[in-house]
């Protein structure tokens, strides 16, 4: 069974909630490391033959388009992640609809002829933005991976499986990442922190169990995790261990999982080739 290999196009400064050197009015002067980590994660992926869904953000679209070609010419599929990393619950449905456009621009203008999918910074589409849905599928939409089954930045009642969301505008595919059970709650085991604390075996065996349930399910990474020299960060202790937690020897772990699972993008997956959609 394949499971979903997806990657969250961002620079090292891109996190939500945080003011100060790293806010969105200094995002220019910041010394950008997406095109080299990004590049280097596409090399890893063509090395264990995984193709893989990217979103990507449109401000990194507008200002790398080499980048977005790049991905598209390595096989990979594009969605959208938003323009200016900004969580959707922050914004109304008309400031979340023109973000779209203007991310769904930036990656058009950049080589991607369809643009279908779409992931929330922070998986900040939950009960604070149930409307977001909606909107994504009056853009054209057709599958969404922003809801996340975890308690704070979700909403661990959500649905651990694909599944389909109605929406006044008509249906849109959900396809949520992989979560398991530890210390008593749900942890996200397909990304993050999560991911990156867990031995390979331990992922892998996870992976194996949902799939013999016939569930596949979705992992997530971003490029800057891979970086063996990141800048220095200031940052409060909560965003600290969410962003920096056990981001050594990452690289040779998330090897191991890829050496030992199927992954393909989440089109692949929710609309296989030989399937008629």
């Amino acid at each position: 069974m394949k499971n979903a290999f997806t990657v969250d196009v961002e620079d090292w400064f891109h996190i939500c909630g945080v003011e100060g050197p790293l806010a969105f009015e200094h995002w220019e002067q910041l010394p950008s490391r997406v095109e080299a980590n990004t590049r280097d994660l596409l090399d890893l992926l063509d090395a264990y033959g995984v193709r893989a869904t990217f979103f990507i953000l449109g401000w990194i679209a507008e200002r790398y388009p080499d980048l977005v070609a790049l991905i598209l010419d390595a096989g990979h599929e594009v969605g959208a992640h938003g323009f200016a990393h900004r969580r959707v619950y922050e914004l109304t449905p008309e400031s979340f609809g023109h973000d779209l456009e203007r991310n769904v621009a930036a990656l058009t203008a950049a080589g991607a002829d369809s643009v279908v999918g779409f992931r929330a910074p922070e998986w900040s589409i939950n009960d604070r933005s149930l409307w977001a849905l909606d909107v994504l599928v009056r853009s054209g939409f057709r599958f969404d991976s922003s809801m996340t089954p975890l308690r704070i930045i979700g909403n661990p009642a959500y649905p651990q499986v694909i599944h389909t969301r109605r929406t006044p505008a008509g249906q849109i595919t959900e396809f949520p990442p992989l979560v398991a059970r530890r210390f008593g709650q749900n942890i996200p085991a397909g990304g993050g922190w999560g991911l990156r604390m867990s031995p390979p075996g331990t992922t892998i065996r996870e992976i194996q169990r949902r799939n013999r349930s016939g569930d596949s399910i979705a992992l997530f990474v971003h490029p800057w995790e891979l970086d063996e020299d990141p800048p220095p960060i200031e940052l409060r202790a909560a965003h600290r261990f969410v962003h920096c937690f056990k981001i050594a020897g990452f690289r040779a772990r998330l090897s191991d999982v890829l050496r030992h699972v199927e992954f393909a993008g989440m089109e692949e997956i929710l609309w296989p080739p030989n399937r008629v959609a």
